[in-house]
């Protein structure tokens, strides 16, 4: 499992050689950011899954942080942020403003806009426009956003970790196959 995913992550070579994250290379550097086992993949699923809901265009460097405070594999939970894009970020703050109003009990006493008409906004005036229409949703937003994040979280590192297991038993019977003397007939 691991040499299919290092197939599609980037090297630290590109780090290392890169001008803009050269000062930070001391840190974005250390070993076990880059190297993949069941442990810093499930961990980086798991903060990649958490990070991708933060507002705006902060996942990836929320992630880089959370990586490197958590020592799991930096470029998978970059990767794995990309799950929040344009095209699927307003089912899931409808989901996480849903489920906020379901946790605060208030069902329905704040009422969910739509968003906002985003199609010819450059940079500034889409950010503004997003961040007036999250705050307009106001707690259950904000609340279903954590649990949101925190649940995708949590499932996303035990499926991982799940996989990976099942995985490794599959590969551990075909290696006991393979080892297996063949059986001799009777003479």
């Amino acid at each position: 499992m691991r040499k299919s995913l290092k197939r599609f992550l980037p090297k630290h070579e590109a780090v290392r050689e890169n001008r803009w994250l050269r000062p930070f290379s001391g840190t974005l550097l250390h070993p076990r950011l880059w190297y993949l086992n069941r442990h810093s993949a499930a961990g980086a699923v798991a903060v990649g899954l958490f990070c991708g809901l933060i507002p705006g265009p902060l996942q990836m460097l929320g992630a880089a942080i959370c990586c490197v405070v958590l020592r799991v594999n930096l470029p998978l939970a970059l990767i794995i942020t990309l799950y929040s894009n344009p095209l699927t970020i307003v089912p899931l703050y409808v989901a996480a403003f849903t489920l906020g109003d379901l946790a605060l009990g208030s069902a329905g006493s704040v009422a969910f806009s739509t968003p906002p008409e985003l199609i010819g906004m450059d940079i500034t005036g889409w950010i503004g426009a997003m961040i007036h229409w999250m705050a307009g949703l106001g707690k259950p937003l904000a609340l279903g956003l954590v649990l949101l994040a925190a649940s995708l979280s949590f499932s996303g590192y035990f499926v991982v970790r799940g996989a990976w297991r099942m995985w490794l038993i599959r590969e551990w019977r075909a290696r006991g196959v393979r080892r297996k003397p063949p059986e001799c007939g009777p003479d």
